[in-house]
């Protein structure tokens, strides 16, 4: 194997897939990447066995073949290296030569057969994603899923197709967020829940990619500016019973999905509210992280008084203190009573860019549900703390 490419694009590729290993590996050689040179491109692979990750970027090619090479190694040789251009050959079966004006370097890898089979799946339902509507849902959705795998089906995203729509809901049974986005699948069910890993490194992907045609887009003339916006960025979507694909111009993930059957959720999403409040959302959020300091003491327990045009919160007395506040709030429906917890409260605020949230209770027994005011097809739910009494 022998090729030539940018120095950039391999550290944006090594970058990429580097994600897709673990900090602890079940096998030493997952802590490799496989380097692929064929045609007129380099392929570049990782893999923890649950999730896998494959790019690929222009190189001129001289000699076609492939190696395993360890990602840290592979890494520190690609970012601190000042070079434009470096000359990637194999020698020996084994060893990974790194030329370039000022540096040679040699890395001592594996034979590529040796590393574990990335096997495309095979698709049973495919669709595609506007990525501008697929950013928010990730963004709305998986801060609410369970951080350990006690119960596994927690610890990811349901995803499920509705007339016409996706419904994407995590949940770690103490809060719920739900978010729904128009999109023309191919007809068939879709139900399946996804690891939040794989959705959180898309997420990262999209981001990262968002930014980059925003700085080009500035970069371009108007003239060529309208004839790129025909064309919108989607993410492709493949399934088949086990695996999930996704797949983002020269770059896929690749999944397996979580077995088991999600809670069936939408029974503990109230009814008819008799409180609904409009609260700005920068004020309570600043009030919010105010009295968590003294609200943490005691099991994170605000507690939240709606009357007509206010909203009057109080923490607990604890050895720190106490705290109490009342806010201005546009209040429609009866008086309420509920505690929350400011955890769970300041986690779901940190994700909203409205002006204003949109507060919904039934009494202080069940669940508080949240709306933002720009997406009325977005819900979060916090499970309701027991009222501490003076």
């Amino acid at each position: 194997m022998k090729f030539s490419c940018q120095k950039d694009n391999l550290l944006q590729a090594l970058t990429l897939v580097s994600r897709a290993i673990g900090g602890q590996q079940a096998l030493p050689i997952l802590g490799n990447v496989l380097l692929e040179a064929e045609g007129k491109r380099c392929r570049v692979s990782a893999t923890d066995l649950e999730l896998s990750i494959i790019t690929s970027f222009e190189a001129n090619i001289e000699n076609e073949g492939s190696i395993t090479i360890p990602a840290k190694a592979f890494l520190n040789f690609a970012q601190y290296n000042s070079d434009d251009e470096i000359l990637l050959e194999t020698s020996e079966g084994t060893q990974l030569k790194c030329t370039s004006k000022h540096t040679k370097t040699v890395i001592a890898g594996e034979p590529a057969q040796e590393y574990p089979t990335i096997t495309p799946i095979e698709k049973e339902t495919s669709f595609t994603l506007d990525i501008p509507p697929l950013l928010e849902a990730l963004h709305m959705v998986t801060f609410a899923s369970a951080k350990t795998t006690l119960r596994p089906v927690l610890s990811g995203v349901y995803l499920r197709a509705e007339k016409g729509q996706l419904v994407f809901v995590a949940t770690d049974s103490y809060r719920l967020s739900e978010f729904r986005m128009d999109a023309e699948s191919s007809g068939s069910d879709i139900s399946c829940i996804i690891p939040v890993k794989v959705l959180e490194e898309l997420r990262s992907i999209l981001s990262s990619k968002k930014t980059d045609s925003e700085d080009k887009k500035q970069k371009r003339s108007a003239d060529d500016d309208s004839e790129k916006i025909k064309k919108k960025p989607q993410v492709e979507v493949a399934l088949s019973n086990q695996q999930i694909e996704l797949s983002i111009g020269n770059t896929t993930l690749l999944s397996r999905l979580i077995d088991g059957k999600f809670p069936d959720y939408q029974q503990i999403i109230p009814g008819e509210a008799k409180t609904k409040v409009l609260l700005p959302t920068r004020e309570l959020i600043t009030t919010v992280k105010r009295m968590h300091y003294f609200a943490k003491e005691i099991n994170n327990n605000l507690t939240f008084e709606f009357s007509k045009d206010s909203v009057y919160i109080t923490t607990p007395q604890t050895q720190a203190g106490k705290d109490e506040t009342t806010l201005s709030a546009e209040v429609t429906g009866a008086t309420n009573k509920i505690a929350l917890s400011s955890s769970y409260l300041l986690d779901f605020l940190s994700h909203v860019d409205d002006e204003n949230v949109e507060f919904r209770l039934t009494d202080s027994m069940h669940p508080a549900v949240f709306h933002t005011t720009s997406n009325k097809l977005f819900l979060h739910l916090i499970m309701p703390l027991r009222i501490q009494e003076e």
